[in-house]
């Protein structure tokens, strides 16, 4: 079944990373894992072209049926393998609609993320307009407020509900991001909380960016 699989990712991304923690949630172990560099173009090569042609990671086949975008993939296993490994959706319709809630602010959370860190890492120090940094850390500072809200209104450990669901898979790795660019935890507490929480979490633990463990963090986001 795994074997039928083929994840291309780059590390340290997290959408692939949401793909990879869905993998191991659901139990499929043994899949054909092929990590790839953005720093060397290989998302632009033939080969993920063909499966992916927007040239992006992550990209994923399983047999013939091709799942690209990150929420698709996790949301296509957890529907193939509803009743192997961990049930992602909750049975519970609150928390159910909580769950769909919270995936898709995770793509609020990471836009805005993307808009200060895109700027630090594409705009040379001397050539950055300080309005333009400052508003996009405002913008920041505001999201991440809303969530670690949303946290302490919640169990602390989970987001929507009592288990680990699609929203925890979606929504992690940005969190993650976050705190190794320097978030601080004091400030953020519940956020922090969430973050020690699942980051030994067997499925999250196996897959953590082979590049962070080699190299720290950045100091970007300390004074979010």
């Amino acid at each position: 079944m795994a074997k039928e699989m083929t994840l291309y990712w780059g590390s340290g991304s997290p959408p692939c990373w949401r793909a990879m923690i869905a993998l191991e949630e659901k139990g499929l172990q043994g899949y054909n894992s092929k990590l790839l560099s953005f720093e060397k173009k290989d998302h632009k090569t033939p080969e993920v072209v063909t499966i992916n042609p927007r040239g992006q990671f992550p990209a994923f086949k399983h047999g013939k049926i091709i799942v690209n975008e990150s929420f698709a993939i996790c949301e296509y296993l957890e529907d193939t393998f509803k009743g192997q490994g961990t049930t992602l959706v909750p049975q519970d319709p609150m928390d159910r609609a909580m769950m769909r809630q919270r995936m898709h602010e995770g793509n609020t959370l990471m836009s805005k993320f993307v808009d200060v860190a895109f700027y630090f890492w594409r705009i040379p120090e001397a050539e950055r307009n300080e309005a333009t940094l400052k508003r996009n850390k405002e913008a920041l500072t505001a999201e991440v407020k809303l969530w670690d809200g949303y946290l302490q209104k919640g169990n602390g450990h989970y987001l929507a509900g009592k288990t680990f669901t699609l929203a925890d898979v979606i929504v992690f790795p940005v969190v993650a991001f976050l705190f190794r660019m320097g978030l601080s935890e004091e400030k953020y507490p519940k956020l922090a909380g969430y973050y020690n929480h699942l980051k030994t979490r067997p499925s999250i633990e196996k897959t953590w960016p082979p590049t962070w463990k080699e190299t720290p963090g950045q100091p970007m986001l300390n004074d979010i």
